[in-house]
């Protein structure tokens, strides 16, 4: 079987608004299997979000291959879902219309859209919150209507970038159970970037450490706990604090070379 995702050689450069030449990625090698949950952490600005641009198709790398379930990346792909860090839910669209949106889009009626939303949306656990705007709701209900909305059209890929970081502890930690209990149940293939290295480890099966960058992968660690976990308490297992401090020792370097750079950067 095919890799869920496969990056071989991959470099990305931009230009600046100077017109100097920005290489956020060089020489990245990147494979995910089909049902796998990856994290990927990194220092500040070493490219992790654009690692997750190319797979989705909304950049084109500059060299290197991206391929899709062996099917080379050229424009936006499909069976892809993304949540990212800030809300990307319609303001002037209910909670019933913003889950819906995806299918209605892809051509199904409306009638049925609003009825797999509303499946959606009992699952996430928002039942009777159909008819709510997203400022109606607080930043833990709006994250599970995200998840509902990407979801809902089964993606075989699903990408998220620090959905996560601006929720406070305790709702940080209901929903990435509630994420873990969702992907449990489907067979999509995850890339969930983050810079909280407990996060990586609690959630996936597999942790990419990406260098300060240009970034490139400098190492993959395997995330052996049994599954399934709650995020809260499998912190507590001596394995877990094993792999944390595994995986630390290569992540700190990077931290520090980043740090150092932006410390010169100021200066």
């Amino acid at each position: 079987m095919a890799p869920a995702i496969e990056l071989r050689g991959v470099t990305k450069r931009f230009l600046t608004p100077s017109g100097a030449v920005f290489t956020a990625l060089r020489d990245l090698d990147m494979t995910i299997q089909p049902g796998e949950f990856c994290a990927v952490v990194g220092p500040t600005g070493c490219g992790k979000s654009t690692t997750l641009g190319l797979i989705s198709g909304l950049e084109p790398a500059s060299e290197g291959e991206v391929e899709v379930f062996g099917q080379p990346v050229n424009g936006i792909a499909d069976g892809i879902g993304y949540v990212f860090q800030a809300d990307a839910l319609f303001p002037w669209k209910t909670v019933l219309e913003n889950v819906a949106a995806g299918p209605r889009y892809r051509g199904t009626s409306h009638r049925d859209a609003r009825d797999k939303a509303r499946e959606w949306i009992a699952r996430v656990g928002l039942a009777g919150f159909e008819d709510r705007y997203p400022y109606q709701l607080s930043g833990g209900m709006r994250k599970r209507v995200a998840l509902a909305q990407s979801l809902i059209n089964g993606p075989r890929i699903l990408l998220m970038d620090e959905p996560f970081s601006a929720l406070d502890v305790q709702t940080r930690a209901l929903m990435e159970n509630e994420l873990l209990g969702l992907w449990s149940a489907s067979s999509a293939s995850v890339v969930f970037v983050t810079h909280d290295l407990e996060e990586a480890i609690s959630l996936s099966d597999r942790v990419f450490v990406i260098t300060a960058g240009p970034g490139t992968v400098k190492s993959n660690y395997k995330v052996d706990l049994p599954r399934p976990r709650n995020v809260a308490e499998i912190r507590f297992n001596p394995r877990f604090v094993e792999i944390y401090e595994e995986i630390w020792k290569d992540l700190k370097d990077e931290v520090l070379v980043s740090y150092e750079r932006q410390k010169r950067g100021a200066a």
